[in-house]
């Protein structure tokens, strides 16, 4: 399978029917994020669950330890990319593996998986729709085996379009013609409840796509794209050209956002890392309830 043709959702029937296929490589990207009233909110790793079971040949990374930066001034910065070159080396992928990610609850840490190691340059990988409750639904296999990899050396070929600093995003405040998403609940976006991440309210000139209204929240499968087109619509992306900026409190919901544009076929998208975080730390970047 090409870069080209390496599709950004499969199902767990395509995934079960290739758990042998030594071309591919799945990650439990399981992390556990309980919202706090100000700031980041608190991460629990989703490795204990792991070990108790997970789809077999799976090994897990955790959005913390694994895909962000130790030293960043915030919690979940994009790391640099030789730290994501050792992790997936150590991990036995290299650039050729088709790296399929999953997750046990909500799939906004699955998405913020895929974008890092999209950003930092894997071109095949793919985010298994409906996560671990649809495959256990199914009745597919859980294991609690855990396997051993022969290292690789992943080569990795960042993607800076993909990643918008505040910069870029007062540019846009200002007129530059990339638009603004914000993908918190309408109550964070109102700037009337819910967490908020120093002050409450959203970036000037934003438009509004809940990432939680993206997915089932049930099946926590993803909407059908004709749904998920007519949500983007109904928000006011009407334009497939437009170039979008997503952010949210931190770039962990943002991501869902920005992974339902890339399933519509929109590559204009970039997604402003630490978000409000750090946005709203500077009294001098404007906010609006």
């Amino acid at each position: 399978m090409s870069t080209a043709d390496t599709p950004l959702l499969v199902t767990p029937a395509w995934l079960h029917a290739r758990l042998d296929d030594p071309s591919v490589r799945v990650l439990d990207c399981t992390t556990w994020m309980t919202p706090q009233p100000v700031g980041p909110s608190s991460i629990t790793s989703g490795r204990p669950d792991w070990l108790r079971a997970h789809i077999p040949g799976s090994q897990h990374v955790c959005m913390v330890q694994d895909l962000s930066d130790p030293a960043g001034a915030f919690p979940y910065t994009l790391p640099g990319a030789a730290k994501i070159a050792a992790l997936l080396s150590r991990l036995g992928i290299d650039n050729g593996h088709h790296v399929v990610l999953y997750g046990a609850a909500q799939p906004m840490v699955v998405t913020r998986a895929w974008w890092v190691l999209t950003a930092l340059g894997h071109q095949r990988v793919s985010v298994l729709d409906g996560g671990l409750p649809r495959w256990q639904r199914e009745g597919r296999p859980l294991t609690d085996a855990v396997v051993a990899r022969a290292a690789t050396a992943f080569q990795p070929r960042p993607d800076a379009a993909m990643v918008a600093d505040a910069e870029r995003v007062a540019r846009a405040v200002a007129g530059s013609g990339e638009r603004l998403v914000n993908a918190l609940s309408a109550e964070q976006f109102a700037g009337t409840g819910g967490a908020h991440y120093g002050r409450p309210g959203r970036i000037p000139g934003s438009l509004h796509v809940p990432a939680r209204d993206l997915v089932d929240p049930t099946s926590m499968d993803w909407l059908p794209q004709d749904a998920l087109l007519a949500r983007l619509q109904a928000a006011g992306l009407t334009d497939p050209n437009e170039p979008v900026i997503t952010y949210c409190g931190g770039g962990i919901a943002a991501s869902v956002t920005f992974f339902a544009l890339r399933l519509l076929g929109r590559d204009k998208v970039a997604l402003y890392d630490n978000s409000l975080l750090e946005w709203s730390a500077d009294p001098a970047r404007p906010m609006v309830p």
